[in-house]
């Protein structure tokens, strides 16, 4: 009577319990940050017009799976890892109920998934309507459902760990080779640490220019002259100053070229023309995305001329009207 006793706090013990809970829950996690990560770097290689995300949207939307799957993929393989050990070692624990529970769930979640994706896939094949980037997602969605349901039901089915089996070994091999594969290439896609910090500088650099620009043409209309220098733009009664370079904390460059024209000058890190450029394809895009500010990787000078039929000489007591406030 102890010694059966024994085996059934061996078969249900907390720590067996959480540890297959655990292992569970990163499953899930890893699954899904695979799907969200093939998702946004399907977005990128296939721009589309109803994506709200810029270019710098989608390399942000890459790193969060990325980041996540940097530990949790790892963290479940050696879960997973210790787990097939210890059942090895104690045979008995196959049949804790946790553990079936929790194998049964995931085949139950995963045909459910796959019969969902075939029947969109075939729904939207019926409508003619099947471009490149949802026949991805569809494939994505299902081969990620697929090598879960295949590998749990093997486990539920077989007494051995699957890397004691000849052929199933080469399975969990070329699923962790294609899993590390799609983490490194979110980190092609997210961009370099360096490389992206320098985008985000420029980025404020081009949002200062414009502000510089929008100053200059509020100096025009209420004085019907340009600045003679950007120092002259400064306002205390408007609050109104005079920004600097982010990085090197130098003037911007400025020269009045004619009575109505200028031009601004910064030093850019980075070039921005390729995201510009995908980014037009887009239905929205960032202000710091317009043509009108596209520059290579050096210094570059942006001419502007004033219309006096758009920006009229303002009439005694008028003001410029200023940008709208978002509302909250």
């Amino acid at each position: 009577m102890e010694q059966t006793n024994n085996i059934e706090s061996k078969k249900a013990g907390p720590k067996d319990v959480l540890s297959h809970l655990f292992g569970i829950v990163l499953l899930y996690i890893s699954t899904i940050s695979f799907g969200t990560l093939a998702f946004q770097i399907i977005n990128i290689i296939f721009p589309d017009q109803i994506n709200y995300l810029s270019a710098q949207g989608l390399r942000e939307a890459v790193r969060w799976p990325v980041a996540i799957l940097t530990l949790a993929f790892p963290a479940y393989l050696i879960i997973m890892s210790w787990l097939q050990r210890d059942l090895m070692r104690n045979p008995e624990k196959r049949e804790i109920r946790t553990r079936k529970w929790l194998i049964y769930i995931t085949l139950f979640i995963t045909a459910l998934v796959i019969l969902v994706d075939l029947i969109t896939l075939i729904y939207r094949f019926l409508g003619g309507e099947l471009p490149t980037p949802f026949l991805l997602k569809v494939l994505t969605v299902l081969v990620l459902a697929i090598l879960v349901f295949f590998y749990h039901l093997w486990i539920l089915k077989n007494d051995r760990p699957a890397l004691k089996d000849p052929k199933m070994k080469w399975f969990v091999y070329a699923v962790i080779v294609l899993g590390l594969g799609l983490i490194v290439s979110g980190y092609y896609f997210a961009g370099a640490p360096k490389t992206e910090r320098m985008r985000k500088l420029d980025e404020q650099r081009v949002s200062d220019l414009q502000s510089l620009q929008y100053s200059i043409q509020y100096y025009w209309q209420a004085k019907q002259k340009l600045p003679t220098a950007l120092i002259d733009l400064k306002d205390d009664m408007r609050g109104t100053v005079v920004p600097s370079d982010p990085e090197t904390k130098m003037a911007y460059e400025y020269q009045a070229t004619g009575t109505k024209d200028f031009k601004l000058c910064a030093t850019f890190k980075a070039s921005n023309e390729e995201d510009v450029a995908s980014c037009q394809v887009r239905a929205y895009c960032p202000e710091t995305y317009s043509p009108i500010w596209a520059h290579p990787a050096e210094k570059t000078c942006f001419t502007r001329t004033i219309d006096p039929d758009l920006y009229p000489p303002l009439k005694d007591g008028s003001t410029v009207p200023t940008k709208p406030i978002p509302a909250p």
